[in-house]
């Protein structure tokens, strides 16, 4: 497809990061993939479990991990406050490693969520703040900024910028060139970008969607397949990369 503004916005040579350049990545991406649907739950209860359903956390390993776990055991607070550990860790085996450690994490975030939250999480969250309920996804294990961020953004609590924790490179890259060492940076840089789309949730769930396909299947961090890369003509990365 034409990519007139994109490649006006990127011959620019400047930093500065205006909506029409974000939104034609997207489009560019969205023509490469397709449109794209949540593999994860999007409820900030289900997501806290599913994301400890697998080890190392990825959407194949915590996907076969949550279907074993919501066959054996259930996934509501009380199922796993009441269940054994041994039937937890046995029903978390198919998601990966460590299934006694995270176990031991279900059975903390389902007793946190069912004597702080009344077993209901999102509705808690509904009534707080965004930095309020941010900070509250934190104080849960294995939750960081950028966990916190895609939580509130995928439940629709807030249409918070979140950027994959995977993949603050990806637009780092197309629009300024290498990342730089520090991951905060970058996540920061990322998250700036993705704050100059309309403050919509499906237009922030749609960039957090193509931005993870892309960073998963081209854009790694390591060793990008920059040949096959719908954004190759127009990346400043890429570009770079072939000049140097």
């Amino acid at each position: 497809m034409p990519l007139t503004r994109l490649e006006r916005a990127i011959d620019g040579a400047g930093t500065a990061v205006a909506t029409p350049r974000i939104t034609d990545i997207l489009d560019s991406l969205e023509s490469n993939y397709g449109a794209l649907d949540p593999a994860a739950p999007t409820d900030p209860y289900e997501f806290l479990i599913w994301w400890h359903c697998g080890y190392p956390a990825s959407e194949a390993r915590c996907s076969k991990g949550w279907a074993s776990l919501t066959r054996e055991v259930g996934i509501a607070p009380k199922q796993l406050t009441a269940a054994s550990t041994a039937k937890l860790v046995g029903a978390l085996e198919d998601g990966g490693m460590v299934p006694d450690l995270r176990a031991s994490r279900l059975k903390e975030i389902a007793a946190t969520v069912q004597g702080e939250y009344g077993g209901d999480l999102r509705s808690a969250l509904s009534r707080l703040s965004a930095p309020q309920a941010r900070k509250a996804l934190k104080a849960f294990p294995g939750i960081g900024n950028p966990g916190a961020d895609r939580i509130l953004l995928f439940s629709r609590l807030s249409p918070v910028a979140a950027v994959p924790s995977a993949c603050p490179h990806v637009l780092v890259r197309v629009l300024q060139g290498p990342e730089g060492q520090k991951y905060v940076a970058n996540y920061a840089d990322a998250q700036r970008m993705l704050n100059t789309l309309p403050a919509t949730f499906d237009e922030r769930i749609r960039g957090y969607l193509l931005v993870a396909r892309h960073g998963h299947e081209l854009c790694k961090r390591s060793n990008p397949l920059c040949g096959r890369c719908p954004l190759r003509a127009h990346c400043a990365f890429a570009n770079r990369s072939k000049n140097q």
